[in-house]
């Protein structure tokens, strides 16, 4: 038998109800977030000429690095700028 530890030292998922998502992305504010795996940029591309095409306004971001949380500043940056967000990896 194995012991997996969970580094984050958290006992249990929190448990978060969803937000209401919009009727349509038409006229709104959606932000990209490429969060710098590899090729992602790739998907995100495509996905803004597809939802510019809808008539929304698409804001693009992109993390300093995969490997940690964005930082704060990109964070509030996208609150305050941006009513829904997609974020993308891919490898």
């Amino acid at each position: 038998m194995r012991t997996v530890l969970d580094p984050t030292g958290e006992q249990q998922a929190a448990a978060r109800d969803l937000l209401p998502r919009p009727a349509s992305l038409r006229g709104r504010t959606v932000g990209l977030l490429d969060i710098s795996k590899p090729r992602g940029d790739v998907v995100l591309d495509r996905l803004a000429e597809l939802l510019a095409a809808d008539g929304v306004v698409v804001r693009r971001y992109r993390k300093p690095t995969f490997t940690r949380t964005a930082p704060v500043d990109l964070r509030h940056e996208i609150a305050e700028q941006c009513e829904v967000v997609i974020e993308a990896l891919a490898d």
